[in-house]
């Protein structure tokens, strides 16, 4: 009787023990529960942040219906308006990087030249300018980065004259005069300062823009001097633009709004879009038989790869990118074939 009391004691005590560490691993793991609950949070409203960054793919197919290249001030937004038709795949190759917190600060545009995210080019010295710049050279800045140089400019919100446009039309470029665009300026602007309430602005688009949310005294002083010279006080980007205001630019709540933030960051959950981040094209595929371009060759951490085009690729490599990439398949102005390797 005292053995089965004794047993019985000591089962207790030991299932007592196996209980107690129990609880205190319960308890000292009870601090993970918010912190897992946090984390699903998260990752929850990062995938329907607006503003939520974009998925690097590594994977990429074979072949696309459009391949852009260069994800800039206007790649961005080709690619952002092609993936909206759900049965076409679209490849946005972009030579650059991501943004980061740095390039979201507007006072510090001046910082990112010459840095990874500018392609540091130069002029070349002509004799009649950068006179008082080293080898009279000036800076070339260029966005090596999603969001090309939207990402390295002071973010003025100015769109030109109409005659610039109709202009264009008159020389042949059908569509392409000052109400044709003002459509589309209209359909891509988010204005957020209600007083420019006219035909010439839109709300509700991708891009916003606004007055900067801190000014200094001189700029209202420079507005009122303009007035007193008899200068109207007017929207500059109206029809017309000789006169004073406050300028507008790419700003979202006092931070830089480039073209990537704003047109491919709210898209960016879109299956049949992929972006593919520092893939530097070097060559276009030319079917040498009807010369039409079916893919391109690029460069992606350190590897050199091709992707073909059902449909079209779209050069939007920039102002100095993108003819050099077309003077690669030009020998003596005739089209050249790629070079095996």
């Amino acid at each position: 009787m005292v053995m089965e009391t004794l047993l019985v004691s000591t089962a207790a005590k030991t299932l007592a023990i196996i209980a107690a560490k129990t609880l205190a691993i319960i308890g000292n793991t009870l601090w993970l529960i918010p912190l897992l609950l946090a984390g699903v949070t998260y990752m929850n409203y990062d995938r329907h942040d607006p503003e939520g960054k974009i998925t690097d793919r590594q994977n990429l197919y074979k072949e696309y219906d459009f391949i852009v290249v260069g994800g800039g001030s206007a790649g961005a937004v080709v690619a952002s308006r092609l993936s909206e038709i759900p049965s076409w795949n679209v490849l946005l190759l972009e030579a650059g990087g991501d943004e980061n917190e740095i390039t979201d600060v507007p006072s510090l545009a001046a910082y990112l030249q010459l840095s990874d995210v500018d392609w540091s080019y130069k002029t070349e010295p002509t004799g009649k300018a950068c006179l008082g710049m080293k080898n009279n050279r000036c800076n070339w800045p260029r966005g090596k980065i999603l969001g090309g140089s939207s990402v390295l400019n002071y973010m003025i919100y100015v769109r030109g004259n109409k005659h610039d446009y109709d202009q264009w039309e008159d020389l042949g470029n059908p569509g392409w005069n000052y109400e044709n665009v003002l459509y589309y300026f209209k359909k891509s602007e988010d204005n957020r300062n209600p007083y420019i309430n006219t035909k010439y602005h839109g709300k509700g688009g991708y891009q916003t823009v606004q007055e900067s949310p801190w000014r200094t005294p001189l700029v209202l002083a420079f507005i009122q001097a303009g007035t007193e010279m008899g200068y109207p006080h007017r929207d500059i980007n109206g029809e017309e633009q000789a006169g004073f205001m406050v300028a507008q630019g790419t700003i979202r709540r006092g931070s830089r709004c480039s073209t990537a933030k704003a047109f491919l960051r709210p898209v960016r959950m879109r299956k049949n879009l992929h972006i593919a981040l520092n893939s530097h094209v070097t060559r276009l595929l030319i079917n040498p038989s009807d010369k039409k371009v079916y893919g391109v060759e690029f460069r992606r951490n350190g590897r050199r790869q091709i992707v073909h085009a059902k449909k079209e690729v779209i050069l939007s490599a920039g102002s100095i990118n993108t003819p050099q990439i077309m003077m690669e398949e030009m020998v003596d102005g005739k089209l050249s074939t790629p070079k095996k390797k």
